[in-house]
């Protein structure tokens, strides 16, 4: 088993009791008196309607999972799964026309689920189903079923709760002892675990992303089944797999989660660039830096001062650039010159292949990547003028989140060093805040533009304009001249000279 962060959980015991109202439970299945203090979870006018419809029509209706889950943790939760024996869009459809006001209900016929927003709560119905996936195919085969059948397809035992909602409210179906797993702190399989990954094997990812979010432990026969059945995870669709590590990457110690990716072998398979950085190569008795922990390191920073998930994502990525460029010199030993820019470059490719976002997302993550070097550079080599305002110019909006990443960036066991570093970090923003305030160098646009250029001088679009652009871009930045039009107009006509250009 492996446990990350040893969980502390205090579970209401609750007498065990066979159902005497359903014929067909073996005597496997059995039924929990809910405890008093659960029943304000049941209190929402939602299920109110559910457990009058419910006994209208002789329905079996349940919540299931992660709400009945996070009861028993004690945990707040805002998105409620309801599965009823028969059909759960019409369910969700009566439900939603009883409430005011009315919320719109999304329909997904193909699996025969429905869903609206209501009393900022998630709210989710859908028909009890089995389903399996084939050897290849990302889609599952459902089927309607029974609960017991429901709950015996579900992902983990905590997961595979239920209170009932029908003649019996307030019951609670737990047949596969998920109680007693969230007291033990523990990751388990209502089936053999070879079936239920193989079945789905994002369940793998999943099972990670709970343990490392609970401080549990998965069973080491799931943990020695996700081993043996990790080629599997790649026939589950890319959006999948990004949609779970983005909740990986929300948790409180988002390490947890990729030091066990790790362990289980799944890392390589999902994030080969991460995975890369493994590992430390001695040569000549010098070794370099244990990269991939380092990461971890950094993104346990971030995650102590930012909710930002794309952030978390900059923090993750930004040494991924190390593995293609690392090279052993007799004289300086292991460098990894342009890791920045080479990162920066496979942030794109990997976020396309992972169906992340294509857009300023993506651009936002990939320019602290390629810009993370900066303000360590700046620390340690001294600042100037015009690297302060190159330094604003390039990061622009983003400017306060790669100092974030930059403060993170320090992971030296030296504490002394880390004090220091962090000194001088205070001081670095002081210069960029007065910089910022005297020169106006954040996301400026040049004083003159490119079709000014082209006016004063009659000519088309060209390297011409650009040539001068950035002469007069580069001026400002240098300090050569000011961010103002009368100087930058100026310099416009002595560079169109200087290029044989005569204004018209």
């Amino acid at each position: 088993m492996v446990r990350y962060e040893r969980c502390t959980l205090s579970i209401v015991p609750c007498a065990l009791s066979k159902n005497p109202h359903d014929s067909r439970l073996t005597t496997d299945h059995y039924y929990v008196s809910l405890h008093p203090m659960f029943k304000e979870y049941l209190l929402h006018k939602v299920f109110g309607i559910i457990h009058q419809r419910a006994v209208e029509k002789a329905l079996r209706c349940y919540v299931v999972g992660g709400y009945v889950r996070d009861i028993l943790l004690g945990r707040p939760s805002w998105d409620v799964d309801v599965v009823v024996e028969g059909d759960g869009i019409e369910l969700a459809e009566y439900v939603a026309s009883q409430l005011k006001p009315h919320p719109k209900v999304s329909v997904f016929k193909n699996f025969g689920t429905a869903h609206f927003s209501y009393d900022n709560t998630e709210w989710e119905f859908v028909g009890a189903r089995s389903e399996s996936y084939r050897r290849g195919s990302r889609n599952p085969e459902v089927l309607p079923a029974t609960i017991e059948e429901d709950m015996l397809r579900r992902d983990f035992t905590i997961n595979a709760m239920a209170i009932s909602l029908g003649a019996d409210f307030g019951e609670l179906m737990d047949p596969f002892d998920g109680q007693g797993d969230l007291k033990k702190c523990l990751i388990r399989t209502p089936r053999d675990p070879q079936i239920t990954f193989s079945d789905d094997p994002l369940r793998m990812l999943r099972a990670v992303r709970f343990a490392s979010r609970f401080g549990f432990e998965i069973a080491d026969d799931a943990f020695k089944s996700i081993k043996e059945n990790g080629n599997r995870i790649g026939i589950v669709a890319p959006e999948r797999i990004a949609e779970e590590l983005n909740k990986m990457l929300m948790h409180k110690k988002p390490s947890a989660g990729f030091f066990l990716l790790d362990q289980c072998g799944l890392l390589p398979l999902i994030l080969p660039e991460l995975s890369a950085l493994k590992g430390v190569e001695n040569m000549h008795g010098v070794m370099h830096k244990e990269n991939f922990t380092h990461t971890l390191m950094v993104i346990d920073n971030v995650a102590e001062v930012s909710e930002s998930l794309w952030l978390r994502w900059a923090a993750l990525l930004h040494d991924i650039g190390k593995a293609p460029t690392k090279k052993f010199d007799k004289v300086r030993g292991w460098t990894f010159h342009g890791h920045d820019a080479v990162g920066q470059r496979m942030v794109l490719k990997l976020f396309k292949r992972l169906h992340l976002p294509q857009n300023e997302k993506m651009h936002y993550v990939a320019k602290i990547v390629g810009l993370h070097l900066r303000p360590i550079s700046l620390v340690e080599e001294g600042v100037t003028d015009s690297a302060l305002r190159r330094l604003i110019f390039e990061a622009g909006d983003d400017l306060d989140d790669l100092l974030i990443h930059a403060e993170a960036d320090i992971t030296s066991a030296n504490k002394q060093k880390v004090k220091l570093y962090l000194s001088n970090f205070t001081d670095l923003r002081t210069k960029l805040a007065e910089t910022e305030e005297k020169d106006r160098i954040r996301n400026f646009q040049p004083p003159v533009s490119g079709e000014e250029i082209m006016e004063v001088f009659g000519i088309a679009p060209s390297r011409e304009v650009g040539v001068i652009k950035n002469a007069i871009k580069d001026a400002i930045l240098d300090g050569v001249i000011h961010n103002d039009r009368e100087e930058a107009w100026q310099l416009m006509l002595e560079q169109g000279e200087k290029l044989g250009l005569k204004p018209r």
